[in-house]
């Protein structure tokens, strides 16, 4: 397998399981705050209250994700079957099963679409819903008691070895060296399959035990990639100096990270500097026993402050974000003072990136928006990314008060990869370009290097309206 099927492969595993939790973050925010607020150590502490906390993440988050997995696979039948497996894994333990619901909520699902498609046309007239609802039954119950009796037992022994491993690496304060893995997957847009794949539910089982989790606080931290735009707006040159004020600002209190990714690239030694502000963030706050009781999400500074402890839990974690941009802050600006050799202008940078990759990949590449209008007619566009929300939202706003300047009748919208279904034309960030191009084979795909590059939607414009 070729390095770059292995990534897309990755990319496309990380999806899957943060695509079960993304949906349900709203309900883990719910019950951080409730557990923040009402444990006998929170802000407003209240016993009565405080009974929410333990049904919630017991039960119902696992649910929720067990639901998600099983609808992903098999639709609405399959979002039931998901939930009704994953009650297999809940019952005979007291450990929140978050591990166990990504397993058993997608087989859930898939049990329920195989026998959907064995039986498609076979069903005799008058007996669907009697067979829908029965099989729906049968089979939710048969998967049930495989999870209760197989899969359970072994997820709660994985579950039990992962938490003494995660035990063993804090007592020995080697914590932050999770930052060396973290920060460059981060840029290989794995950010979201880290943190609600595997940090959120990590975070969920600590905070459930001790009240607040230090895992919320890896992959959120916005002080790296605060720090590389900080250094860029002092001592880097021409477009990538202009455009980091604003991108500071989207990165910063906007919480989408993913719009630092291209200053990066566009330097890939600068990878040190952001592992290093990790490091640092991370190592501050395992020193000062910071932590936060709920996922942030998106990583904002408003998300981080609504989800610290009650006390100095605020003014520690904004030390956390002060200590980690400042360390990759340093770091960065002797990288890019000293890295001459490499252009500062952001937009070229993008186009030589999006031409090499497009060429190797058989894609169309950003500088070549011309020859998109000789396609056909073009009705509809979508600007993609992992999670399709934050950085392809900024995308499409930007390209829909473009189009609508022009005069042209194309819908603009955004999406999440997976989620791909109908369009003419895909516009998505080149690291993702093979995994769109391989969810909707049949639209023009497109590379663009920063999402909020108004001079690549310029070129777009002025193409489809010759």
């Amino acid at each position: 397998m070729s390095a770059n099927n292995l990534k897309v492969g990755v990319q496309s595993i990380g999806r899957f399981l943060s695509a079960m939790v993304m949906p349900n973050i709203g309900a883990f925010i719910a019950w951080g705050l409730i557990t923040a607020l009402f444990i006998p150590t929170g802000w407003l502490p209240n016993e009565s209250l405080a009974a929410l906390v333990g049904p919630m993440i017991l039960y119902l988050l696992p649910l929720l994700i067990g639901y998600t997995g099983g609808k992903i696979v098999g639709g609405d039948r399959g979002a039931v079957a998901g939930a009704v497996t994953t009650m297999g894994v809940i019952v005979g333990t007291d450990i929140p099963m978050f591990m166990g619901a990504m397993i058993v909520g997608p087989l859930g699902g898939l049990a329920i679409a195989k026998f959907d498609t064995w039986v498609h046309g076979k069903i005799k007239p008058g007996f669907e819903m009697l067979v829908n609802n029965f099989s729906l039954g049968i089979i939710g119950m048969i998967m049930a008691m495989v999870a209760y009796v197989i899969i359970g037992p072994v997820v709660s022994v994985l579950t039990t070895a992962l938490g003494d491993g995660v035990g063993w690496i804090v007592d020995r304060s080697l914590l932050p060296l999770v930052s060396i893995i973290v920060e460059p997957a981060k840029i290989l847009f794995l950010n979201n399959a880290i943190n609600h794949g595997v940090f959120t539910p990590l975070g969920a089982e600590q905070s459930a035990e001790v009240g607040a989790s230090i895992f919320y606080l890896i992959e959120t931290n916005p002080g790296p990639g605060l720090g590389i735009l900080l250094a860029y707006m002092v001592v880097g040159k021409g477009t990538a100096q202009k455009s980091a004020y604003g991108a500071s600002i989207i990165h910063f209190f906007g919480g989408i990270h993913e719009i630092y990714f291209p200053y990066i690239l566009m330097k890939p030694r600068l990878i040190i500097a952001v592992i290093a502000g990790g490091m640092a963030g991370v190592a501050f706050n395992m020193i000062t026993g910071n932590a936060l009781v709920g996922p942030p999400s998106p990583g904002s500074v408003f998300a981080l402050v609504l989800m610290s402890t009650g006390g100095m839990g605020i003014m520690l974690t904004l030390g956390s974000i002060a200590v980690a941009a400042t360390t990759s802050f340093l770091v960065a600006s002797v990288i890019i003072r000293r890295d001459a050799s490499e252009t500062d202008d952001l937009e070229a940078a993008q186009a030589a990136v999006d031409a090499n990759k497009a060429e190797s990949k058989g894609q169309i590449p950003a500088g070549a928006s011309a020859s998109i209008a000789a396609g056909g007619e073009v009705k509809s566009i979508v600007v993609a990314c992992d999670a399709g929300m934050g950085s392809s939202a900024m995308g499409a706003t930007v390209l829909r008060g473009k189009i609508k300047d022009a005069g042209l009748d194309i819908n603009v919208t955004n999406s999440a990869i997976n989620d791909l279904h109908e369009a003419d034309i895909v516009i998505t960030q080149q690291e993702l370009s093979a995994r769109a191009k391989e969810k909707l084979p049949s639209a023009r795909h497109v590379s663009i290097g920063n999402f909020m590059d108004a001079s690549f939607y310029d070129k777009l414009v002025a193409s489809l309206k010759a």
